[in-house]
């Protein structure tokens, strides 16, 4: 039988994942990268010493010539030679789309522009407490982190938990999830798709194969176009229908609840915030779907404390509290952080932000920063493209490094105002990710005397 040309298309994480998985195979594979030192070029020359490996511009007649491209989904579809490969019939698909045709047993999809990485270690935790063995990976980050693929390299678990990106899903034609979920969608890589339209397009198919579509009833956006075959369930922050998701107000108290049974009291919650509130409602309409026990989720759920760079409280410094949201790298993510503390503290937020804005629209911040920031320090690329969409609303300080911020935030803030970080911003500009964003965050409000 003749072997298949694959090229794997970009090297980093996904790429040695990619390679590891086809030389388990023994099925053969060459490499292109458009950068001359791509991250995990060093392991990739010690694993694959004798693996073809192109680097630098790629090469439109090579691409052409392959019957397949495994593309990393940092590399957009409407690059000029990835577009000549699929126009001359070369197939175009991701790591998701082998690890789905690889897997023997049920797969949990989670996407939205926010709250993925909280929803899918949760649910984790959930389908933990249950007794099942767990295979958790996909676009999350962190110590959990892990390629789809490398999950394919463990022992066999009895389910799989997938985050998935935009990106990961354009190259992913079929998912065949047991359940999956849209968690919410604004606006985010609009300097990767041509419309809002385009990127909600990416997301929805999440929903391909899918027996259970799990939809939040607050974002029409999250609605499947078309799961004709499949069954739709629900979550939201309203009072739920039998068999639904939501919130039941009971004597001034709230409540998660399945229809008119009361699961959880919110004060029980760890984690704070509406948006928060709307991830562990999600997590249970996962869990639900895939048969988990009410109790053992709500064990899970009383344990859960949130996940590092999410509004994570760092400390209280002369009655102000320091939060740290570097993973709030879109506009809709920092509005929710806003909203969520302002609602919370007694006084105002000094809001740190900025980095790279990914053709991003601020405009949409002004009414959450007009509301609760009594004070925006700016860092980063497009400081003054943040600066410029609130109008004059609020004071505005341009900050040179993020250590300078916090300097300033602390001598701005008052007892019972609070201090957060939640850039609305890609990080690139000045840090290698968000994680190393929120390190720099963390180390300096720790120095602060």
């Amino acid at each position: 039988m003749t072997q298949l040309h694959r090229i794997i298309v970009g090297l980093g994480t996904t790429g040695l994942s990619c390679a590891r998985y086809l030389r388990a195979k023994n099925e053969p594979f060459e490499v292109v990268d458009s950068r001359l030192n791509p991250p995990g070029l060093a392991q990739f020359k010690l694993e694959f010493s004798d693996v073809a490996l192109s680097l630098g511009d790629f090469s439109q007649e090579l691409l052409c010539s392959a019957d397949e491209l495994l593309l990393s989904p940092g590399i957009s579809l409407q690059t000029p030679q990835i577009k000549a490969a699929a126009k001359a019939g070369v197939r175009i698909v991701g790591d998701i789309a082998l690890f789905c045709a690889a897997v023997q047993r049920p797969i949990v999809a989670v996407t939205g522009s926010n709250g993925k990485s909280t929803v899918v270690t949760l649910l984790a935790m959930m389908m933990r407490e249950s007794g099942l063995s767990v295979g958790l990976g996909g676009n999350l980050d962190g110590e959990q982190a892990a390629p789809a693929l490398d999950l394919l390299r463990q022992a066999p678990k009895d389910i799989y938990i997938l985050e998935l990106s935009s990106f990961q899903l354009e190259t992913t034609p079929t998912l065949a999830a047991k359940a999956a979920v849209i968690l919410n969608v604004s606006d985010d890589h609009m300097d990767r798709y041509s419309s809002k339209h385009e990127y909600e397009a990416a997301k929805q198919r999440i929903f391909a194969g899918v027996d259970k579509a799990i939809v939040n009833r607050d974002d029409s956006a999250t609605q499947p176009w078309d799961v004709a075959t499949a069954t739709v369930a629900s979550f939201g922050l309203d009072a739920p229908m039998e068999g639904q998701w939501g919130i039941i107000e009971d004597n001034g108290q709230a409540y998660l609840a399945c229809g008119n049974e009361r699961v959880l009291s919110v004060q029980s919650l760890k984690i704070a915030g509406k948006h928060n509130i709307a991830n562990a409602l999600a997590a249970l309409a996962l869990g639900d779907a895939v048969g988990l026990s009410h109790a053992s989720m709500v064990d899970a759920l009383r344990a859960f404390s949130g996940l590092p760079h999410r509004c994570q409280w760092l400390r209280t410094l002369r009655g102000v509290d320091y939060y740290n949201d570097s993973k709030g790298t879109n506009v809709g993510a920092t509005v929710v952080a806003i909203e969520s503390l302002g609602e919370m503290i007694r006084g105002k937020l000094v809001l740190i932000a900025g980095g790279v804005d990914k053709g991003a629209d601020f405009s949409m911040m002004a009414p959450v920063v007009e509301k609760f920031v009594k004070l925006a320090i700016l860092i980063g690329r497009d400081a003054k493209n943040i600066a410029a969409s609130f109008k004059g609303s609020i004071e505005v300080i341009f900050a040179s490094s993020l250590p300078e911020a916090v300097q300033i935030a602390a001598e701005k803030a008052k007892e019972g105002d609070a201090v957060l970080l939640s850039p609305a911003c890609a990080s690139f500009d000045m840090f290698s990710d968000f994680t190393h964003r929120g390190r720099v965050f963390v180390e300096t409000v720790e120095a602060l005397k």
